[in-house]
Formats: structure tokens, sequence, C-alpha cells
């Protein structure tokens, strides 16, 4: 099952640094993240998922992935020219949510 929403995340590494991206089509084992520059593969990197809550208070999740793909998304611009932008896939290898999951589940309604 994939939750195919696009939302924007930070993607850190130790050697390159933190980079921002889109995230999208993400699956229990992982995702596809827009950015301006890939990352090599095999890179390990953390992928730090932020969302506001009810309460007003921001929670983070902090997912760790290794680079298994490199993509070259070709797409029409909204005034037809051709355009295209880069991408990663990721795989999920293991996640710090900072709270017990079913906490975060709980009062979050996903679509």
């Amino acid at each position: 099952m994939r939750f195919d929403k696009v939302f924007a995340v930070h993607v850190g590494s130790e050697i390159y640094g933190d980079s921002p991206a889109i995230a999208r089509n993400v699956s229990a084992g992982g995702m596809l993240v827009e950015m301006t520059e890939t990352l090599p593969l095999g890179s390990v990197v953390t992928v730090h998922f932020r969302y506001p809550r009810e309460s007003g208070r921001t929670d983070e999740i902090v997912a760790r992935a290794e680079v298994k793909h490199h993509y070259c998304l070709n797409f029409a611009s909204d005034d037809g020219d051709a355009s295209s932008t880069r991408a990663i896939g990721l795989r999920f290898l293991d996640f710090d949510v900072g709270l017990p999951l079913e906490d975060l589940l709980g009062e979050r309604v996903l679509h």
C-alpha cells in the first residue's frame, strides 16, 4: 500500500549536509524524494518528516534510509514547456518517532 501525497521533508547526510526535498509515493518500505541535487547510490540519509499537531506543537518522525535509485522525471510545466526534476528512491532502514507509534497515529487521520 502506498501513501500517494506530496509533502515537504528535509533529507540529511553527514557528508552532503541537509537539503529540502519533496516526498512522494510513500510506502512501508521506502519512498520517492524529489531533490535539486541527488545523493550517491548507497548513501545513508535521515529523512525528517515534520507536522503540526492540534495542540499547536510540531512533531517529527526521523527515518534512516538508503539511496537505492536515481530518477529523472520529465513533465510539461503549467505554460506547456518541457521541464524536468531529479529524484531518488529511498529504502527505509529504521525509524525514530520520538514517541510511541500508537500515540502518533491515534489522533491523526490519514487520507
